[in-house]
């Protein structure tokens, strides 16, 4: 756009041409003076403009900052309301509707989280990690729907799985998904055995632990146990991550070996010194077991009082966890306690309000 318009435009501001004849200097001056004063005007016009576009998305960042550190602390109802304010302002911020779809996600509203989860892979088309929690979503809807319904769901979970690792093939999220996908689902939806073995050797340079974790779940899901622990240790040896040692205990516990689950379990513990969501996982295959109670109790404050706190491992579900603990050693007002504070991070989540009843 111009700076100045036509000189038609600025005749009203030009003073009566003098009587004389006389050429002289002032009308060629004042017209001058005039189309700078009218471009000044636009300029300054503009620079407040400006001003106020970057104040508006300074604003917009400063919410967004907000809406990611409730989300990661679990408060819900404020992720919310924080995400949904900046999509009014702005329909296409798919930054958004990405925490609205994980906090949805977190709360187990499989439909909103859907709904948000395809807003956010829409307003981000070039986002694996938005195809990856679409494809979470469609699988937590797909668990509470009906035969056909769930048919439909779990087709629309692997093409958003398959497209989260065609668009990045280093997220390691989405190639665990992917890989955990092949292996459950049948051949008629897709999936099999031989699919998770051609991923996981595809990744394997890239990501040596989930190719290795992915061959472990596709060896014990054709009963070969001992291929099975193999991959799972050798996914341990690659880094010896907490998280590894996590999915060696899970093995370990689903094969009925729990003392090699806890041994498993308790290195998991002593190398989170993060308190991160591995130590959730611990937690929670302890209680599965009824094992370490103590321990697994400790393990859940440990990691409510942590800095690492994200929705890897929601707060309101650890909350719960550790209510429905205290509960079982007979501690109810303690468990009511957690379970309170759950719904004060998130009013709507429905364990916390029937865990509630239940005492």
């Amino acid at each position: 756009m111009r700076v100045t318009r036509s000189i038609p435009g600025l005749r009203s501001l030009l003073p009566a041409p003098p009587l004389s004849t006389q050429p002289t200097a002032r009308p060629a001056v004042l017209l001058g003076l005039a189309i700078l004063l009218l471009a000044l005007g636009q300029l300054s016009r503009r620079c407040h403009a400006a001003a106020g576009k970057g104040s508006d998305a300074d604003q917009q960042a400063g919410q967004r900052d907000a809406a990611q550190r409730a989300l990661m602390q679990g408060e819900i109802d404020e992720a919310v309301a924080d995400a949904k304010r900046m999509a009014a302002i702005d329909p296409e911020d798919g930054e958004a509707y990405m925490i609205l779809c994980r906090s949805y996600y977190a709360e187990e509203h499989a439909d909103e989280a859907s709904d948000a989860c395809l807003d956010a892979a829409q307003a981000l088309p070039h986002s694996s990690e938005a195809r990856d929690w679409l494809g979470r979503a469609y699988g937590m809807k797909a668990e509470r729907a009906g035969p056909f319904a769930g048919l439909t769901l779990a087709l629309k979970v692997k093409a958003a799985f398959e497209s989260a690792v065609a668009m990045d093939p280093q997220n390691g999220a989405a190639v665990n998904d992917l890989g955990e996908f092949y292996v459950d689902a049948p051949a008629i939806l897709g999936g099999g055995v031989d699919r998770a073995m051609a991923l996981a050797n595809r990744v394997q340079a890239q990501l040596p632990q989930p190719a290795h974790r992915i061959r472990g779940l596709a060896e014990e899901q054709q009963k070969d146990y001992g291929k099975a622990e193999q991959e799972f240790r050798a996914a341990v040896a690659v880094a010896n991550r907490p998280d590894a040692w996590a999915d060696l205990g899970d093995f370990y516990r689903r094969r009925g070996q729990y003392d090699q689950a806890v041994n498993a379990l308790n290195q998991c513990l002593a190398l989170d010194q993060a308190k991160d969501a591995s130590v959730v996982d611990a937690a929670s295959l302890l209680i599965r077991m009824h094992r370490e109670q103590e321990l697994a109790e400790k393990s859940l404050r440990e990691y409510l009082q942590s800095g690492a706190r994200s929705d890897a491992a929601p707060v309101i579900r650890v909350r719960v966890m550790l209510g429905k603990l205290l509960a079982s050693e007979g501690n109810r007002p303690g468990a009511k306690i957690e379970f309170d504070k759950a719904l004060a991070l998130a009013s709507g989540y429905e364990p916390a309000k029937q865990a509630l009843q239940s005492l």
